[in-house]
């Protein structure tokens, strides 16, 4: 366990940003100093960063996004976030075919905007996806927010995509959380469906408890699908601290050479990082 990829980071520095809370709650500062710092001493190598939610619902534009990453030499690569609009979609083809050097793939916040995955809206999104082979990460599962949609969220509606874009990398962000098993079928069924275990543990009066029962769960989930090939690593920090997403995979029932897959052999091939 001494080599990782984060595939799943936040980060704005942005006084509206929504995920300030958490940042709060875990006792982080939230700043890109933080997270170099706490990078370098999980020996975190290389990372993804996602636009995080501002205050009105919108996300960090994408640009600023791009920014953070070059300030941190390289070491974080953009993922683009989309909007479910004729108009962002243009805009983010746009902006990736501009940073094609840098940007590693796209997102879809089902769950918080008003679209299925496989709404006619993001066909374009999707065709230059599959021609560049960039994967498309999609929040999948419970929403950080009461007012979330769990019926654009679920991860089988990720099913129909999956089966109408074989060529497209699909991943289900959270591993779909409360619903690991149907992820571990999509994970199985799909050759293109992979499913990362970001942003899973949150703390509470049963934490303890919880940990251990997200942790066999995600075995399971394993053992169905019969490796972990398909499972990548993230955090979603600030909302889960790496010390924890990590004491995950520590409590994984499956051998070393898969959490060496999940920590950081998935990533880089799928990202090509």
């Amino acid at each position: 366990m001494q080599r990782i990829i984060d595939a799943h980071m936040h980060l704005s520095e942005h006084r509206d940003d929504l995920l300030n809370l958490f940042a709060q709650k875990n006792g982080l500062r939230y700043t890109l100093d933080e997270l170099m710092d706490t990078m370098r001493r999980h020996k975190i190598m290389r990372g993804l960063l996602l636009s995080p939610p501002l205050r009105g619902g919108v996300p960090l534009p994408n640009q600023n996004v791009i920014t953070l990453c070059r300030r941190s030499r390289r070491v974080l690569a953009p993922v683009i976030t989309v909007e479910p609009t004729a108009k962002e979609v243009k805009a983010a083809v746009k902006l990736a075919e501009e940073n094609r050097k840098e940007v590693k793939g796209f997102k879809i916040r089902l769950g918080y905007v008003k679209a299925s995955a496989d709404s006619p809206v993001f066909d374009r999104l999707y065709d230059y996806a599959e021609s560049e082979g960039l994967p498309v990460l999609f929040h999948t599962g419970d929403t950080a927010f009461s007012t979330g949609d769990l019926s654009r969220s679920h991860p089988l509606t990720l099913d129909r995509l999956a089966n109408k874009r074989e060529e497209l990398t699909i991943i289900l962000c959270h591993f779909g959380n409360p619903w690991l098993e149907d992820v571990a079928e999509l994970i199985y069924k799909h050759p293109n469906v992979y499913a990362d275990i970001s942003g899973l543990v949150t703390g509470g009066a049963y934490a303890e408890k919880y940990a251990g029962w997200l942790a066999r769960k995600i075995s399971e989930a394993i053992y169905f699908a019969g490796g972990a090939d398909k499972v990548i690593f993230g955090t979603d920090y600030p909302v889960t601290k790496h010390a924890d997403t990590l004491a995950l995979v520590r409590r994984l029932e499956v051998d070393e050479r898969d959490k060496e897959k999940i920590l950081w052999r998935n990533a880089e091939r799928v990202f090509g990082l």
